[in-house]
């Protein structure tokens, strides 16, 4: 889903619906007359929806109407053409006994004159849309979603168009990465840098200048070319940690600039990568926006030992089961470089630090990152 919020607030100022209106074809009727034992009604005129408000003149007839119309004077009661027969122009109720007021929604019956609909920092769906349309907001003011970039790190990255040499791969983090943006309401542009400290230097001050949220992928390790904390200190980037107790993505690197823009650098090998965007960056972003971050349990569908002291991002594949339970079955890879594993799996299992074995049937939280339900 699109996270885009409202600024405001907005109001029903008619209340909803806006006027009585008729939820099926049929005649109207004045009930009283019903009630005195009058079944058949001549038909005095016609109201279809969008046309302006009729009266009844004769309390002895009806009017046809059609679902959508406003409710006639005169009138209250609605009978569906299913439970009558017209002839000659003559309505004959079939029914021995009928509800007051039924089939007709009245104004206000939703939402009264004046109430809130929408409260200011609501994230908005398709239902908040229609809403809006129905009382008139022909425009919304929303949160602004910060200007981002992806930059790929790395002079064995070649474009996706082109066939690696046998020391080169493809550059594929940055698709993946700016797919989950968009599919956050974040669009990104995408950038390269090479291993050239300078170059970076001259090439990264103007991407601050240019976007608000910079998300870099490789370069934070302590390989010999993994310039890239130097050169954001050089840059006056404050950084407010590098490395996690974790696995994968332990080098994951998070700081904000003079002029406050965030950067995510993250680790290199592709499942490090999606664990820390997930992980963290959307986390970011939804309390950004005043969006509590929401937690998925899920039970553990078999045993599983880790004995490293650090919180372990499992991937895994979600189940539906009968009894309405999630359940989780782990699938591990061949490391953090293994981005083939995550097209088996859904998400990541949250398996907590200081503890190295899980057993089947214990709940632990998971964060997905595919749609199945």
């Amino acid at each position: 889903m699109r996270w885009r919020l409202l600024g405001r607030r907005f109001i029903g100022r008619s209340g909803l619906p806006p006027f009585d209106r008729i939820t099926m074809d049929g005649i109207a009727i004045d009930f009283s007359t019903f009630g005195k034992g009058q079944r058949a009604f001549k038909i005095e005129a016609i109201a279809p929806a969008g046309t302006p408000q009729k009266t009844l003149e004769n309390p002895q007839n009806c009017i046809e109407v059609m679902t959508g119309a406003i409710m006639p004077n005169g009138v209250d009661t609605v009978i569906r053409y299913e439970d009558l027969q017209i002839e000659n122009g003559l309505a004959t109720i079939h029914l021995d006994s009928l509800n007051h007021k039924q089939n007709v929604h009245f104004k206000g019956m939703d939402i009264a004159q004046g109430t809130c609909i929408v409260a200011k920092g609501k994230q908005l769906s398709s239902a908040e849309i229609n809403i809006a349309a129905a009382v008139g907001k022909a425009e919304l003011k929303i949160v602004q979603i910060p200007k981002a970039v992806i930059i790929s790190t790395g002079d064995e990255l070649v474009p996706v168009s082109e066939t690696p040499q046998l020391h080169q791969i493809r550059r594929s983090n940055i698709y993946g990465i700016k797919n989950s943006l968009n599919e956050w309401g974040l669009e990104a542009d995408l950038e390269h840098l090479p291993d050239d400290k300078e170059k970076m230097l001259v090439i990264i001050s103007q991407l601050l200048k240019d976007y608000e949220l910079l998300v870099f992928t490789g370069g934070v390790s302590k390989g010999k070319y993994d310039y890239l904390p130097d050169v954001l200190e050089e840059l006056k980037v404050k950084k407010h940690f590098h490395k996690i107790q974790q696995r994968p993505g332990k080098p994951f690197w998070f700081g904000t600039s003079v002029h406050n823009n965030k950067i995510f650098a993250l680790p290199g090998n592709p499942v490090s990568s999606f664990v820390c965007i997930y992980m963290y960056l959307q986390f970011w972003l939804k309390k950004s926006l005043n969006l509590e971050p929401e937690t998925l349990y899920v039970e553990l569908k078999k045993d599983v030992q880790f004995n490293p002291d650090l919180v372990y991002f499992l991937e895994a594949a979600l189940e539906s089961r009968a009894d309405g339970t999630l359940v989780a079955d782990p699938i591990a890879g061949n490391g953090s470089g293994d981005f083939a594993n995550l097209v088996k799996t859904d998400g990541f299992l949250i398996l907590p630090q200081n503890k190295n074995q899980f057993f089947a049937n214990e709940v632990y939280p998971f964060v997905p990152y595919r749609r199945k339900w």
